[in-house]
């Protein structure tokens, strides 16, 4: 019989057996032992099950309980109601992971592009993707988003993404974005031979998403940005199936903070930002780095990193570490997520002195030269963008990351 195994951790619990029993059962059949026996039998293949039980400390542990699959739909709302519904409640509990056997994970669509479909998009096989986003947009005009792309473009960024925040308005409607992005970066393209892809932001009431990315594909857009907690992992998975859209999907990780971000309670990082939303169809996923603004923890960022791109039956997902990055991180985010994953920039692209098309080089400069196994410091002294990136931002050192 096909199961999902849930791994909790569990604080303040003295007696962490009992409450694996508690779990089993209340999540499942609700009581057992008072049952008569033929209900007993009737109800068997119902019953949670207790696969481990692990004491982490004085005070707390790790349990792992299979569900049936039958108990419930095959489809995320219901996955998560069963395991961390109700429980998610109840005290200092945190769920970990999921483990999905192939019958059930055959149900979820994973990327349609992944890794390997957006590098053959931009034809770029050997290095990070590189990606920025628009900034200080709020109260501008089409003609000042369209020289923002037009600049980062020409730096040599792979991919400018829509800032989050920025929603339907008079001023830059998404139907004005997606045609001034499409002939600026033809342009681009024409000038250069260098492809950039914009993802607009993807946004209004639920029920009109579908029809609107429709609309965004047959306009000519290249990919979608999604604040996917936001809307719900399972608006992600329909946006990913429908064959009218057929766009590559970034997943936006605002809101995942108040899901995840306790040690004690919630989701992990992991499982919100790396393997439910490569299941759900996200081709990149971003979520904080361990040395930027807004820093994650570094093994959490590691975490989320290996779920998106591990081996698996579903197409590996675009790690996206993001916040605070400029050009002398770039050795640090190739040690730690290695060539497939993609450095996003914004203040790390606009904030350079050349502006946004200097900055852009001077990240492709620094990708160039870690690759090459050279110091950003020695190669600095005959790339002038990257010299004045370093002489601003510096190159800070791996024992020293957060």
């Amino acid at each position: 019989m096909s199961e999902l195994i849930a791994t909790y951790h569990v604080g303040d619990e003295r007696n962490p057996a009992k409450k694996a029993e508690e779990i089993a059962l209340g999540l499942t059949v609700g009581s057992w032992t008072n049952l008569p026996a033929l209900e007993q039998e009737q109800l068997r293949k119902h019953k949670g099950r207790i696969v481990s039980v692990e004491q982490a400390n004085e005070n707390s542990a790790i349990l792992s309980i299979a569900y049936p699959a039958i108990n419930f739909s095959a489809d995320l709302p219901a996955i998560l109601t069963t395991v961390f519904g109700k429980l998610s409640l109840d005290g200092k509990i945190r769920l970990l992971d999921l483990e999905f056997s192939e019958e059930l994970k055959s149900f979820f669509p994973g990327p349609r592009f992944g890794i390997d479909g957006l590098r053959d998009k931009l034809g770029v096989h050997n290095r990070p993707l590189l990606m920025s986003i628009f900034k200080g947009v709020l109260g501008k005009d089409v003609e000042f988003l369209s020289s923002q792309l037009k600049e980062q473009a020409r730096g040599g960024v792979d991919i400018v993404k829509d800032d989050e925040i920025l929603f339907e308005n008079p001023l830059t409607p998404s139907d004005k974005r997606i045609e001034a992005g499409r002939r600026i970066l033809d342009e681009v393209y024409s000038e250069t031979g260098h492809r950039t892809l914009y993802a607009v932001n993807l946004t209004g009431r639920t029920s009109e998403l579908g029809e609107k990315a429709k609309r965004f594909a047959e306009a000519g857009a290249d990919a979608l940005l999604v604040n996917v907690f936001s809307y719900g992992l399972d608006v992600l998975q329909e946006l990913r199936e429908d064959e009218n859209i057929g766009l590559p999907i970034m997943a936006h990780p605002a809101f995942s903070g108040a899901i995840a971000s306790s040690p004690e309670y919630g989701v992990s990082h992991s499982l919100l930002l790396g393997k439910l939303l490569r299941y759900a169809g996200a081709d990149l996923a971003l979520f904080p780095s361990p040395y930027g603004s807004v820093a994650l923890e570094r093994e959490s960022a590691l975490g989320i990193a290996k779920e998106l791109i591990k081996d698996d039956s579903l197409k590996r997902s675009f790690p996206v570490p993001s916040a605070g990055i400029h050009p002398g991180l770039v050795p640090l985010l190739i040690s730690d997520f290695g060539i497939d994953s993609v450095i996003n920039a914004g203040g790390g692209v606009h904030g350079h002195p050349g502006g946004a098309a200097a900055g852009g080089k001077a990240f492709r400069q620094a990708i160039d030269v870690v690759l090459a196994g050279h110091s950003l410091s020695e190669a600095a002294e005959c790339q002038q963008e990257l010299q004045q990136a370093l002489a601003l931002w510096g190159i800070p050192q791996k024992e020293g990351a957060k």
